[in-house]
């Protein structure tokens, strides 16, 4: 399971690293795509595939909501190749989506990595009721 929040920049070359425990979880290899929110999803590379491909392989070819879906989120996909200090450059599509400038919110999300911009992250959580979040819990029999 991952966890945790962590603060962290994009450099001037929008180059980024997650943070070593978050990385860590994730193994050697994963990818980014965009998620909800204006977020970013990084999952491992086995992940995508064994749980989230997996299941998106059931889905009809002749869906074409399911078939949009899809496209959406693979086409925004990046395998991140890291350099020797263990940085990336995030793609200008994904820095764009996502309203990346410098400040990041790195967190953990269960089954994988959200990155944020720090201002969106904060306006994610402003005024926010911890206790009305956890009770919605209960409708997935939580």
């Amino acid at each position: 399971m991952i966890f945790g929040e962590y603060k962290h920049q994009l450099d001037e070359k929008n180059r980024l690293r997650l943070p070593a425990k978050l990385k860590q979880k994730l193994g050697e290899r994963y990818v980014i795509i965009k998620g909800s929110n204006k977020c970013l999803f990084v999952f491992s590379q086995a992940e995508l595939e064994s749980t989230i491909n997996e299941k998106l392989k059931s889905l009809p070819l002749t869906d074409s909501k399911a078939q949009r879906t899809i496209r959406a989120m693979f086409s925004s996909g990046f395998e991140v190749e890291e350099d020797n200090q263990g940085r990336f450059v995030l793609p200008s599509s994904l820095k764009d989506f996502a309203q990346i400038n410098k400040n990041v919110v790195s967190i953990g999300a269960g089954n994988r990595v959200e990155i944020w911009a720090e201002e969106e992250w904060n306006k994610y959580n402003a005024g926010e009721d911890y206790d009305a979040i956890l009770e919605e819990l209960s409708q997935y029999g939580i």
